[in-house]
């Protein structure tokens, strides 16, 4: 019996190959293995949606007049690089007994796959039968044991469904109001692309609104007030500098964020406390322990090599690719959990022994790790398809590239945490009653790094000593000396980064505007996928709607004028937000396809009616030239090199 192992990319395929029998029999495009089973591939999509000019053909022409373009028929056609190899896989469809599903772990690679399988017009039976092929990791056990652990593909429909769902809104949302806006802008004289999205538009939404935070910001004094009590003991001396906390009486003297605004009163409330007694009406002192953080995602890796190395998503991505196809150091990138399966525990001495091997940086680092801890990232229940990234259990002789050497670094560090002891503070904290005014004093210092001795010295390590809250019980009466007052001024948000924008983008619940949505929303939802958050911000830059400045990321003026343009649910992440919900709950069958659609549809009509009745907004006149190009073109490379 035939089975036809369908890989999302050429060195998927070549991995699977490698695990089923010899000898090997490399055909176009396919692999004949010893036993009869043959491995093809993808390269990526190989089908894509067609424009809308297929399915008539005014629309080659924009007009906007003919919009909203709501296809009734959905179509995709084969994509012109990938047509040969699309052949290749039919051909290989029809004469295989049985098909396995090898796309990547996620539902995009679930529903390349799906996509190709139905476009080949496979019977209901041999459909039915298909199974699902999980691979996060390209070396020969793994791929090995994942062979051995296949499902049924049919368990993954929901998640095929969900990835179609999102293919289909992208497609009727940026192909409508991209013509909209750019259509509007040519009306106003401006001869750039508009594109619209519903991840980047909101996207391009946050930045416009942070920037316009910073230009109209208003800096205001206030004033901090401490309470300096003198303290003695055999060992020591030294005043206890102990925050005044305003009481509700105070509150038309603060700002929304409790900072007291007016000097008279700060000094008033000094003048009373100076020389008198201070009395500790609460005490507080114990030990705190802080976990490892868990093993990275994709976005969290993106995060943290851009605070550390500079390195845009993009950048990380393309690493993370190569460690995972070329060098098979650590598992599949794309992925969105922190967790790890329990059976991946067993595996421990040999992705230490690995790590120890494969990083200077970090070869010592395994020496203190303790292999029979098992931290809470180990949890079954918290992981599906993918699980977190982290090294494999390869030893490699091979360079690095020194942006290579740094992802697999950050990588291989926070695998190693998971083996140390938490980290222990020190915590004190102390109340006065001072004049019936209430102050507090709080210190808190590392006792035992555990974790966070790998991270080396680092700022956040420096914190307030304890020593400066000595151990006083309830009802000990000191003397306050005086009240030192410090004037300061309120300073506007930063300015966001790559990094910061990709923590807006994971944790997208802080910036939603609708209350009962962000009740729905955990702040783990996002907008955007792990695997597509770096292509949406490279898109902004290369058309010109964000721009960089150093480390900050700006909205261009054709960005600016793009965002007052358009509706606020446009700009604003709410609606992506509310989308991804849906999106997720497709993938787990608590909602459906033909509801979301058919509610996007009816939105739609409703955009496209504002955009043909309203005027030209005023903020798409008078935008600057566009700079051509807005990036270099690059020379297309040949399908074989793209795959790889």
């Amino acid at each position: 019996m035939t089975r036809l192992f369908i890989a999302e990319k050429p060195s998927l395929g070549r991995a699977i190959a490698a695990a089923l029998p010899n000898p090997q029999k490399k055909g176009e495009g396919f692999i004949q293995c010893g036993n009869g089973d043959v491995v093809t591939w993808c390269i990526g999509h190989l089908l894509e949606q067609v424009e809308p000019d297929v399915y008539d053909d005014r629309y080659k022409k924009w007009n906007i007049l003919d919009l909203p373009i709501i296809p009734d028929q959905w179509q995709l056609r084969p994509r012109k690089s990938a047509a040969k190899q699309l052949s290749v896989v039919k051909k290989l469809v029809k004469q295989a007994d049985s098909l396995v599903n090898a796309g990547d772990p996620d539902r995009e690679g679930q529903l390349l796959v799906d996509e190709v399988i139905d476009y080949c017009k496979v019977s209901k039976a041999k459909k039915d039968a298909a199974q699902r092929l999980l691979i996060s990791d390209l070396n020969l056990p793994a791929v090995k044991k994942a062979i051995g652990a296949m499902r049924m593909n049919k368990e993954f429909v929901p998640l095929s469904v969900s990835a179609l769902a999102r293919s289909r809104a992208d497609w009727l949302y940026g192909m409508n109001m991209s013509r909209a806006y750019t259509l509007l802008g040519q009306k106003a004289g401006y001869q750039g692309v508009l594109s619209v999205g519903r991840v980047q538009t909101p996207v391009l939404g946050l930045v416009v609104r942070r920037d316009d935070e910073i230009a109209n910001f208003i800096p205001k004094d206030y004033f901090t007030l401490h309470a300096l009590i003198p303290f003695q003991d055999s060992q020591d001396s030294f005043d206890i500098r102990a925050r005044w906390k305003p009481s509700e009486a105070c509150k038309p003297w603060q700002d929304e964020e409790g900072r007291v605004l007016n000097r008279k009163l700060v000094e008033n409330v000094a003048n009373r406390i100076q020389g008198q007694p201070a009395k500790v009406v609460k005490s507080e002192h114990k030990s705190t322990k802080q976990n490892a953080p868990l093993p990275y995602s994709l976005s969290a890796l993106q995060i943290d090599a851009a605070k550390r190395y500079n390195m845009s998503a993009q950048q990380v991505l393309d690493v993370c690719q190569a460690l995972y196809e070329k060098h098979k150091l650590i598992t599949y990138p794309r992925s969105d959990c922190r967790y790890l399966p329990n059976d991946h525990f067993y595996q421990a001495n040999d992705v230490l022994a690995a790590i120890k091997n494969n990083s200077k940086a970090y070869a010592s680092s395994v020496d203190g790790a303790d292999s029979s801890r098992k931290s809470k990232a180990w949890n079954n229940s918290k992981v599906d398809a993918h699980h977190a990234i982290i090294p494999t259990p390869k030893k490699t002789s091979s360079v690095l590239s020194s942006y290579e050497e740094n992802v697999y670094g950050l990588i291989a560090r926070q695998y190693v945490m998971q083996f140390y002891p938490p980290a222990v503070y020190a915590e004190a904290m102390l109340e006065f009653d001072i004049q019936g005014g209430h102050f507090v004093s709080k210190g808190k210092r590392l006792q035992e790094p555990g974790w966070r001795a790998l991270l080396g010295k680092q700022s956040d390590d420096k914190e307030d000593g304890v020593d400066a809250v000595p151990p006083l019980p309830v009802g000990t009466e000191l003397v306050c000396r005086e009240g030192l007052i410090l004037e300061k001024k309120t300073e506007p948000p930063r300015h966001f980064t790559e990094a910061t924008l990709l923590q807006a983008m994971t944790g997208i619940g802080r910036f939603v505007v609708d209350p009962s949505l962000k009740k729905i929303l955990k702040e783990t939802d996002g907008i955007g996928t792990e695997a597509t958050r770096a292509g949406i911000l490279d898109t902004l830059f290369k058309r010109q709607l964000l721009k960089r400045e150093g480390k900050s990321v700006l909205g261009s003026p054709a960005g600016r004028g793009l965002v007052y343009a358009l509706p606020d649910e446009s700009t604003y992440p709410d609606m992506t937000a509310h989308w991804e919900h849906q999106l997720q709950g497709m993938a787990e069958k608590t909602h459906s396809y033909s509801p979301f659609m058919s509610g996007l549809t009816e939105k739609m009509v409703q955009l496209m009616l504002r955009v043909k009745e309203g005027p030209v907004p005023e903020s798409l006149r008078n935008l600057p030239k566009v700079e051509r190009p807005a990036y270099k073109k690059r020379r297309k490379p040949t399908t074989r090199k793209k795959a790889k």
